[in-house]
């Protein structure tokens, strides 16, 4: 039990320890970051005050020559005063509370502290920069705006020799760039006579104008040769060609109001005088794009005078094959018109089809009135070819429309010819397969021929008669004729087909019989087989006399049935 508790007391006391150890390290470290912070705070405000303010300010005193100048360096030299002894100096205090808050190991409201300097600091290391940038202004303005004097300068040599080397691609506006040119030397002169006199202020304003003046001019020098050309030269010639073009086509025939040619050109060449105007003072803003829009325009007169050729061969030509093409229309429905009254007589027409021939010469009219109406107006000239164009184009397609109906309508009138034709070689053919069935089943003397033969031959004549009644009808019904050919067709085929059957079945079980006589003195099964297919024969019961025959015969020859259709395929 002692050694328990001595184990215990033990860890105690080392916890303890190690508790105390910690501490007094974490104090330590939180001490030396302090103190670095504070070490880090001084050493800024070192720097802001080791500015360099001073010696820019003296360089500043060697160069005042002017009230303004003198203004300005009296008020920086009292703003570094304010920076030195108030700012610096109240930052000052406020490092030395730190320290001793550090040193006293006062943490409470240390990191307030430390914030509120920090931001102190940042203030008049702002305001310290800001006062030092103004006055490097003036102590560096002269070799700045002498550097950009000087490639301002490269430019305006550059720009001046291109304009002297082609100065005639310029024409009458040379005039114009030359004083230009002499405004921009003036301010050459202007930047010399204010940097004697120190006045930066003045300079920043010229250096801009100069910076801008040289930058037009280099817009000036590059675009106005090609303003002139488009002004003076390319347009110019181009409307002459326009209108010469106009009065041409229009003595030839053309109908060109709708371009409205003279108020447009007229337009245009006031146009290109407001525009010469403001180039002659160096005015380019949308000169370029006026005048290349302009051009376009011009470009698309040219191409409606092209479409406008091309429409009328286009409509010359297809006004040939239209005439062509209506002529032979107007002929074909004047002859179905003139033979309408046979037609019906001969056949049941359906008021459909009669309605349909109405309305196609009812349409056929029209497109002629339309057209005689289109030939007035171009006779006149009130329209261009282009509009012309379209109009028979379209007369083109409805005449199309109209043929395909008009064909439709003649197929179907032809169709009822055809039909009638089909059915009178059908009748002829139809008669001849049943002459060729009698024919056939007199020429095989069957011992008897079951009725319902009869009723098929019956029908099969009756509806060859059926046939024969519609053809002999005024006007015939086509439709019915195609029907009674029909039925007529399958019955005589019907009685065809049972012709042949019945005629093979019954030569075939006459052969069986014949075949089997061999078999019936030894075996008496295949002798009463044969008996009941001989009676079953001449009673006309064909199929089952062969069946009968063939099975008996096959108690002796399995294969016979084989053998038999072979036999009667050789027959």
């Amino acid at each position: 039990m002692n050694g328990v508790y001595l184990l215990i007391s033990t860890f105690f006391i080392i916890a303890v320890i190690l508790v105390t150890v910690v501490l007094v390290l974490f104090n330590k470290y939180k001490y030396k970051t302090f103190r670095q912070e504070v070490d880090q705070l001084d050493k800024q405000k070192n720097m802001i005050a080791s500015t360099p303010v001073l010696s820019e300010l003296s360089k500043i005193e060697s160069i005042v020559k002017n009230d303004k100048m003198e203004e300005k360096y009296q008020n920086w030299q009292k703003r570094f005063q304010i920076l030195k002894e108030d700012k610096i100096s109240q930052i000052d205090d406020m490092i030395a509370d730190l320290d001793i808050s550090v040193n006293q190991k006062e943490y409470k409201h240390l990191d307030q502290k430390f914030a509120k300097a920090e931001m102190e600091i940042y203030k008049v290391r702002e305001s310290a920069d800001q006062l030092l940038n103004e006055i490097r202004e003036i102590t560096v303005s002269e070799e700045k705006y002498r550097g950009i004097l000087t490639k301002l300068k490269t430019k305006y040599r550059k720009l001046m020799n291109e304009f002297t080397n082609h100065k005639a691609d310029y024409e009458d506006i040379s005039e114009a760039i030359e004083l230009q040119f002499e405004n921009i030397e003036k301010r050459f002169l202007d930047f010399e006579h204010v940097m004697e006199k120190n006045e930066y202020d003045d300079v920043v304003h010229i250096i801009k104008a100069l910076d801008t003046m040289i930058d037009h001019m280099g817009i000036v020098i590059v675009e106005v040769p090609n303003l002139v050309l488009l002004s003076e030269k390319l347009i110019p010639k181009r409307i002459e060609e326009i209108s010469e073009t106009y009065h041409e086509m229009v003595d030839k025939g053309y109908n060109l109001e709708y371009l409205n040619i003279d108020y447009n050109l007229e337009e245009c060449n006031k146009n290109i005088s407001i525009i010469l105007d403001r180039i002659r003072v160096l005015n380019l803003e949308d000169c370029m794009f006026e005048l290349k829009t302009m051009l376009d325009y011009l470009d698309s007169i040219f191409e409606a005078f092209d479409q406008e050729k091309l429409a009328r061969k286009s409509y010359e030509d297809l006004s040939t094959q239209f005439e062509n093409e209506l002529n032979k229309t107007n002929k074909i429905v004047k002859d179905i018109f003139s033979q309408l009254d046979d037609i019906r007589n001969m056949y049941d027409l359906v008021d459909d089809d009669i309605q349909e021939i109405n309305n196609i010469n009812l349409r056929l009219k029209k497109i002629n009135k339309d057209y005689k109406k289109m030939v007035a107006e171009l006779t006149s000239i009130s329209q261009p070819y282009s509009s012309f164009y379209n109009q028979l184009d379209l007369f083109m397609n409805l005449l199309h429309e109209l043929e395909s109906n008009l064909e439709d309508s003649l197929k179907n009138l032809g169709s009822m010819h055809d039909d009638e034709e089909r059915a009178r070689e059908q009748l002829d053919e139809i008669r001849d397969l049943l002459k060729q069935c009698k024919l056939k089943i007199r020429s095989y003397k069957l011992p008897i021929i079951m009725n319902n033969y009869f009723v098929e031959l019956s029908e099969a004549n009756e509806a060859i008669e059926e046939i024969v009644k519609e053809l002999e009808k005024q006007p015939i019904m086509i439709k019915t004729l195609n029907t009674r050919v029909d039925t007529a067709r399958d019955l005589v085929l019907k009685l065809y087909n049972t012709t042949n059957e019945m005629i093979k079945t019954a030569q075939l079980a006459e052969m069986a019989i014949v075949y089997g006589n061999r078999y019936r003195s030894g075996i008496n099964e295949i002798d009463k087989g044969l008996e009941n297919a001989e009676r079953l024969y001449f009673k006309g019961s064909y199929k089952e006399a062969l069946e009968i025959s063939i099975s008996s015969i096959e108690i002796m020859e399995p294969d016979f049935h084989n053998r038999l259709l072979e036999l009667y395929g050789d027959k």
